[in-house]
């Protein structure tokens, strides 16, 4: 596993080093994240926007009105030549096969990219085939992109592919523990998320009438963000993630067998010396994290109980799935490619 490290943010009157604004464009704008990364991109102070593409070449170009008055351009078909003649750096926020075909061909021709789908984040071909069949090549310059884990990795990247949203919160709790040889075998991640999780394209078990005053496990040993958390943590992960009716937001319970004589001081310590650094992580300790306290931030709260009699611990972790988990992430990462302050645009 990668050693844990965390950039220094600078002070804020030094976010912005250049007055020259670094040309960046977003492509799958129209979908929820895409349209969270709009809405922080046209008024980052450090890049101008350039072109918003939808997700396929034959779509109409449309407006957005709930970005009226914050950005009042139109959304455009997709054009990989347009968005390589407009930007230096694109965000991807498109389906996986559309980000593995946009994001190589952007590489190639000489252009950043940081990626918000699943495309490029399992690094073993076997793996890779599996959950993403149509990532058939790697392009170089690919970083696994957890802002607070590798972000000198991620300031050099030709291709940030970002965690998924499940997988930055149990990794953001899980690999402080695991780095400082706390873990024993037998973690389960118990993971909750709002309907935003599942993307815009409606479904059957997305449509309001089977959401509404349920809750729904699914894909019990057959996600495909359990490998990516078993990848980076290095251990075998239970991941059982359910469907809760709200719009947005992510509470996952993590149940873990800590080695024998592990305290709470001593998972406290992992924790804050991880994150000591770290703009978006918060630590609450035994004040356990609620959705409401992250919703519409890019914070990840992580709480913990320890159970030291019984080497038992559980860490409750909350962020927002279209900010922490997909649209923020991508931008606290394009400011570290731009090496500006981590906040800048986020906070």
């Amino acid at each position: 596993m990668a050693k844990m490290t965390t950039a220094v943010p600078e002070t804020r009157d030094s976010a912005v080093t250049s007055s020259a604004a670094v040309p960046v464009a977003v492509a799958g704008a129209t979908g929820y994240a895409g349209q969270e990364l709009l809405r922080v991109l046209a008024r980052h102070p450090a890049v101008s926007l350039r072109a918003a593409m939808s997700s396929g070449a034959t779509s109409a170009p449309r407006a957005l009105p709930a970005l009226r008055r914050i950005w009042d351009g139109s959304v455009t078909p997709l054009d990989v030549d347009r968005l390589a003649e407009s930007a230096e750096i694109v965000l991807l926020a498109l389906p996986e096969a559309a980000a593995a075909e946009v994001g190589t061909a952007l590489v190639s021709r000489g252009r950043r990219v940081i990626d918000l789908s699943g495309a490029f984040r399992l690094r073993g071909d076997s793996d890779r085939h599996r959950w993403y069949p149509a990532t058939t090549t790697m392009p170089a310059g690919v970083v696994f992109a957890l802002p607070e884990r590798n972000p000198d990795a991620i300031h050099g990247a030709r291709l940030a592919s970002c965690p998924g949203c499940y997988p930055t919160a149990a990794l953001l709790a899980l690999s402080p523990l695991q780095a400082a040889g706390l873990l024993e075998a037998g973690i389960v991640v118990d993971a909750k998320s709002g309907i935003s999780g599942a993307g815009k394209a409606p479904t059957d078990r997305t449509h309001f009438c089977e959401n509404h005053g349920s809750v729904a496990a699914y894909g019990v040993f057959s996600h495909r963000h359990a490998p990516e958390i078993e990848q980076e943590l290095g251990m075998e992960v239970t991941f059982v993630p359910h469907l809760v009716p709200l719009d947005r937001g992510i509470l996952e319970s993590i149940y873990v067998s800590v080695r024998r004589g592990t305290t709470e001081s001593q998972v406290a310590e992992a924790l804050q010396h991880a994150y000591a650094s770290a703009p978006f992580v918060r630590l609450t300790g035994a004040e356990l994290p609620e959705i409401k306290h992250v919703a519409h931030t890019n914070f990840c709260d992580i709480g913990w109980r320890v159970d030291e009699a019984r080497g038992r611990a559980v860490l409750i972790v909350a962020l927002d799935n279209l900010l922490k988990g997909a649209a923020g992430q991508a931008v606290q990462n394009l400011n570290i490619m731009l090496g500006i302050d981590q906040r800048t645009g986020l906070l």
